[in-house]
């Protein structure tokens, strides 16, 4: 490794900020030797903050139907071969009975942009969780919503809303998506979650078609001016239906490496070891969570429905990623060092005051 990119490291572990060409340099740059250097950093700042505590999210995807059109995307509304569900309130309530049971203390509603699931649907379930388990965090994933939306979800009892950005450069989000969506629109969504209270997460793909360097230095620098709460990032991965379909997938190496990064740029951030990292390689997470990751999101949906969810090929739906095999994936967070612990796991420092 040479003594620039010694010297960039060092710099962000002290600094927590790097300009957009240091970003764009550590990147290209990338050694071996620089990616155990920023994982041995990184490991010391989760510690420092959250010690060896690796927190479990009950994934529950609701709905595979959505309105969108993402180009990447397997449940994107053009794909006639995904097979549709979705769950009724009463599912989502048995899902949340099973993990509670089995230690589950956050619950992540997940699913497309379903116009199915209203206010006036979600607001009395949200309610309902709350009133059941009301040591229980309930995180929304649900996509692009009205400000006046997010403010009565939130006021119903929901305490996390995930949205990966996807990218921080509007032209390379036009390049994955089509122009009815708009990367202008994405960033005020999350300015209003975090002006209306949420714990707010973003993220975006690693290797997605079309990316560079210096795109993924305007995500990392997003990252450090916007500080969420948590983030979530994994290697892009193909669906065979799409428009990306013979696309190669992205590098899970570059994202443990990118892990290491946002684990400095925001020390106290929620950082997920994600179900892509698994499928593209059989020990991914071990690996994220080595990076600096400190979450897992086994699935909680019925068996019935997991691989329909198939927002890209292979993706894992059984086994140790199975919420019922909890067991197991406690066996695999220990082999990798770390503790799998019954906690809604907020994120220190909540709530933040950075806005993009």
């Amino acid at each position: 490794m040479d003594d620039r990119l010694r010297s960039l490291i060092h710099r962000l572990s002290a600094d927590h900020r790097l300009t957009l060409a240091e970003y764009e340099a550590l990147i290209e740059d990338r050694t071996p030797e620089a990616a155990s250097a920023l994982a041995e950093l990184a490991a010391a700042e989760r510690r420092r903050w959250y010690g060896e505590a690796v927190f479990t999210r009950g994934l529950i995807e609701i709905s595979n139907h959505c309105k969108n059109d993402c180009y990447y995307c397997g449940i994107r509304r053009s794909n006639r071969a995904a097979d549709r569900y979705r769950l009724t309130p009463e599912d989502i309530l048995a899902c949340c009975e099973e993990g509670y049971g089995l230690g589950f203390r956050t619950f992540v509603l997940q699913g497309g942009e379903d116009g199915y699931y209203t206010d006036d649907l979600l607001c009395p379930l949200i309610r309902t969780i709350k009133a059941r388990w009301p040591d229980c965090a309930v995180t929304l994933s649900l996509g692009e919503r009205s400000r006046a939306s997010y403010q009565r979800l939130f006021d119903s009892g929901a305490d996390r809303y995930l949205l990966r950005h996807e990218t921080a450069d509007p032209g390379h989000y036009a390049a994955l998506h089509p122009s009815e969506l708009s990367w202008q629109h994405r960033m005020d969504c999350l300015t209003a979650l975090r002006e209306i209270g949420y714990q707010v997460g973003c993220g975006f793909m690693v290797g997605s078609p079309g990316q560079t360097a210096a795109h993924l230095a305007k995500d990392l620098k997003f990252v450090e001016a916007f500080q969420p709460e948590m983030c979530g990032i994994g290697p892009f991965l193909p669906q065979k239906d799409t428009p990306f379909g013979t696309e190669p997938p992205g590098s899970g190496e570059l994202t443990c490496y990118l892990l290491s990064v946002l684990r400095l740029i925001a020390p106290k951030v929620l950082l997920p070891a994600t179900t892509a990292l698994g499928t593209l390689d059989p020990l991914g997470r071990e690996k994220g969570l080595m990076a600096g990751a400190n979450v897992v999101m086994p699935n909680l949906s019925p068996v019935a429905v997991r691989k329909k969810y198939a927002l890209y090929d292979n993706k894992i739906c059984t086994g140790e990623e199975s919420a019922q095999c909890r067991g197991c994936l406690e066996a695999r967070v220990r082999s990798a060092g770390f503790t799998l612990v019954t906690d809604r796991g907020d994120a220190k420092g909540f709530p933040s005051s950075a806005k993009i």
